[in-house]
């Protein structure tokens, strides 16, 4: 019998047995298994919409931000973009900071806008993934991006550090060219 992986077919196979099960049997460690296994794949799940709504708040912004009529932005207007799109918490976070007595723990929403901004700016060091506004084709493709995950297939991303001194050509990070030219050769 081969081993099933859904927990669904775990449990009707468990109802159909007859008699008891016992507690250090097989049929009860193909149940946890299968318990581990819908939990490692609900939580991944989770995870990923997680950084995919992530993904769509980023992009929105960015398509709201370029409503005007200008083609293509240079790598200081994406900067400054990036860098208005990481401070459109900080309002909030200040007046958390206003309210919060001395001594007391942070509320969870301040903890949470405090993590989510140091992540971000984390990231802002290693690397931002948003849209290359720096080509006027993904300018034209985002400002006629219908809102949905499947539209953003047209659109090129770029990721952008702080301390990037021109726009990377794609959307992949190169990471020593210098091997590539000694394999050439």
């Amino acid at each position: 019998m081969p081993i099933q992986h859904s927990l669904s077919k775990v449990t009707k196979t468990l109802q159909k047995s007859k008699g008891t099960v016992h507690p250090k049997g097989r049929k009860i460690k193909q149940l946890t298994r299968a318990t581990l296994r819908e939990g490692k794949i609900a939580k991944r799940k989770a995870a990923h919409l997680e950084r995919k709504e992530h993904e769509l708040q980023r992009t929105l912004f960015f398509q709201e931000a370029i409503a005007g009529d200008q083609e293509s932005y240079s790598l200081e207007e994406m900067k400054e973009l990036i860098e208005t799109f990481l401070s459109r918490d900080d309002e909030e976070l200040e007046q958390f900071r206003a309210e919060r007595r001395k001594g007391r723990a942070p509320t969870n929403r301040h903890a949470l806008l405090e993590n989510k901004k140091k992540h971000e700016e984390a990231e802002y060091d290693s690397g931002y993934y948003i849209p290359n506004i720096n080509d006027a084709v993904t300018v034209k493709n985002l400002r006629n991006w219908n809102r949905s995950t499947g539209g953003l297939n047209i659109v090129k991303f770029v990721h952008i550090a702080r301390t990037s001194t021109e726009v990377p050509t794609s959307s992949t990070l190169t990471v020593n060219t210098a091997n590539e030219d000694a394999d050439m050769e």
